[in-house]
């Protein structure tokens, strides 16, 4: 059936995120078609921001879906999970093969990749696009990895490509793979997000619990900060909020903050992957697991109770200047660490999955629009492009000099902490991931010899080939296997 429709695309969840996405959409040309489950959403962005271009109102599904052009392209922008399911469902029973389904929410990479599977059986086109920047970034211009297939992104593309960020006129948006591959790349921005964040919190604390200095003067530390190589939309918004002075108390606006991190579960899908995979990301996990503890109550308050004793002397800085340089050297080298954890993860999964993903394309995109959005990821970008197959981001010469630099500061402030008593684990993880991953040998080998000690798991040796087990509990002979 030839469709009469006169919308460009169409925008299904009118909540602030899918609001701003539609609006995006029609002041960038588009006529958007809109619906939302309750109508009164619709109708309030018609009334608010009618005038930011072209939209068509629908109140039924049948009537949204009747209004799009062929192929009708919808963007879901509702709660992950089943009522993204139930959305879906609904549309495609009114959609035609050909049409295209897209998901710009926060969805678990596996769902994603059920559901284009499930959408492909039925002729339907499934995208699963990943959507960094918040609000103002869904309004302005977002960074945008979609997923799917490459015909469903030649009529998707250019639409999300113009609404797009945009850094040095290249569009913060590319496809990056079939299936599940957008929302994968997506998954791990966020987990290279919480290391980003925790990293930042533990350079305040240290500065703070070394220092004493007061909210408001790390704020302007770190407002210097933004003006060199740790630039970056977080520094930026960490400057400002330290800054900031709550207006009932008087107080620091970060003091009066419950010191309880909160998480909607994309840190752990990433540690949960990487594990899958294999791959170290312990900057990543440290995060996840520091946002856990931040939220254990009962097992903080039991450690406060028993006055459990931190065995340490007041923390003597001679040199001030020295130690604000040594803890901003520390979070670029711990920085350049996790974004080179996340990125060997997704080459780890696009391996595994099959989806052919180029990184230097994904640190392109993360230039502008979304949250992790650093002027470092220029230079990512640029190693990547002398070496597509960089199969160590911090090997790149680049990067091997920038932490080189800054390696004695990042043992101080790591050794300052542990002798102390201030938590870094972020910091403190990153260091040993650098201490390992360039150590000539390991005692991966004592850990290989107990292995095969209790459970016979065999071990190769570094003298000749093959495949070898002692005979432990006998006269310790020595085997090859077949």
């Amino acid at each position: 059936m030839t469709s009469t429709g006169t919308a460009d695309i169409g925008v299904t969840g009118l909540a602030v995120m899918g609001s701003n996405l539609a609006r995006n959409l029609a002041r960038n040309g588009h006529t958007v078609a809109i619906h939302n489950r309750s109508y009164a959403k619709t109708q309030a962005l018609l009334d608010d921001h009618g005038d930011d271009g072209e939209f068509v109102p629908s109140e039924t599904t049948a009537e949204f879906v009747a209004s799009l052009k062929a192929p009708r392209t919808v963007i879901i922008m509702v709660k992950a999970g089943a009522p993204t399911d139930a959305v879906i469902e609904d549309l495609a029973a009114h959609m035609e093969p050909g049409d295209i389904i897209v998901d710009g929410g926060n969805a678990h990479f596996p769902d994603t990749r059920r559901r284009e599977a499930a959408m492909r059986e039925r002729g339907l086109n499934f995208v699963g696009a990943g959507i960094s920047g918040g609000e103002e970034g869904a309004l302005n211009g977002p960074s945008i990895m979609p997923g799917g297939t490459t015909e469903a992104y030649a009529t998707l593309g250019p639409m999300l490509e113009k609404i797009s960020a945009k850094v040095d006129g290249t569009p913060c948006c590319t496809y990056i793979g079939p299936d599940g591959a957008g929302h994968y790349v997506k998954m791990v921005h966020n987990g290279i997000e919480y290391a980003d964040m925790q990293l930042i919190a533990e350079a305040y604390d240290l500065l703070r619990s070394a220092l004493g200095l007061s909210a408001q003067e790390i704020g302007t530390i770190f407002e210097e900060w933004n003006t060199g190589d740790l630039e970056s939309f977080l520094i930026e918004i960490t400057a400002d909020v330290l800054q900031h002075t709550d207006a009932e108390t008087g107080k620091a606006f970060v003091d009066i903050i419950l010191d309880q991190a909160e998480q909607k579960g994309t840190g752990r899908w990433t540690v949960q992957s990487a594990l899958d995979l294999g791959v170290p990301i312990t900057g990543i996990a440290e995060a996840t697991f520091a946002r856990a503890l931040s939220g254990g109550v009962p097992q903080r308050e039991a450690a406060r109770a028993a006055n459990l004793t931190a065995a340490t002397a007041g923390w003597e800085v001679a040199d001030k200047a020295a130690f604000i340089e040594d803890v901003r050297r520390a979070l670029y080298a711990s920085k350049v660490v996790a974004y080179s954890q996340g990125f060997d993860q997704i080459a780890a999964a696009s391996a595994e999955y099959g989806w052919d993903i180029d990184r230097g394309a994904c640190a392109r995109i993360w230039r502008g629009g979304c949250i992790i959005r650093a002027r470092f990821l220029d230079r990512i970008t640029e190693a990547y492009e002398r070496d597509a197959d960089l199969a160590l981001l911090i090997s790149d010469p680049y990067f091997a000099h920038a932490i080189g630099e800054g390696v004695e500061s990042w043992r101080r402030v790591v050794a300052g902490a542990a002798l102390n008593g201030i938590p870094a684990p972020a910091f403190a993880s990153s260091l040993a991931y650098y201490d390992g991953v360039r150590a000539e040998r390991l005692p991966a080998a004592l850990v290989q010899a107990q292995r095969d000690f209790f459970g016979a798991h065999t071990y190769h040796r570094v003298d000749k080939e093959g495949v070898f087990h002692t005979e432990w509990s006998d006269d310790r002979s020595e085997t090859q296997q077949d």
